[in-house]
């Protein structure tokens, strides 16, 4: 969805269970990626970062600046840079936020795309996200994922705050 700024993200995102590797990748059209983010200092202009993206041996570059509207939509001016370009930007690197690596698994599911990110400081807890055309938008999350809770509105599973401090993995069911 465009916007004036940029494009709308809208999204919703769940503490899930880490799901078995095996099922996602047996599900249609599933696919997965290593990635790297890494957020830069703050230039007035909202949430800084860049991203290295590699799926099956091939490494795409970008760079992202989020500003927040509401809990579950902001607007994503997103390029692609080369290798160059993202290795310039990483000297901008804010020194008080970590790297953030993962895997993502990309999952078609009911006419919407499920991204779940698989991070490495984590054994039992994975985040789901589901982009959303509206705010009041309804989706399905295949019965095989297990939703601990929804953390759309909790700022500690932002990856910009994963990238200062990692929350403990919930005990809940």
């Amino acid at each position: 969805m465009s916007h004036e700024n940029g494009n709308l993200e809208i999204e919703r995102k769940f503490l899930i269970r880490i799901p078995d590797s095996a099922w996602l990748a047996r599900q249609p059209g599933s696919r997965c990626a290593q990635l790297s983010q890494t957020y830069l200092c703050s230039d007035g202009t909202g949430s800084r970062r860049v991203r290295s993206w590699t799926e099956n041996g091939e490494t795409v570059y970008y760079r992202t600046v989020k500003r927040q509207l509401t809990e579950r939509t902001r607007i994503e001016e997103e390029n692609t840079v080369t290798e160059e370009e993202y290795l310039k930007l990483l000297r901008e690197r804010d020194p008080e936020r970590r790297t953030i690596e993962k895997t993502r698994w990309l999952l078609p599911y009911g006419g919407h795309l499920l991204e779940i990110d698989l991070y490495p400081f984590w054994t039992h807890q994975a985040v789901l996200e589901c982009e959303l055309q509206s705010e009041e938008e309804d989706f399905a999350i295949p019965a095989e994922l297990h939703v601990i809770r929804e953390v759309t509105e909790d700022r500690r599973y932002l990856n910009s705050s994963l990238a200062r401090a990692v929350p403990e993995e919930d005990g809940s069911d």
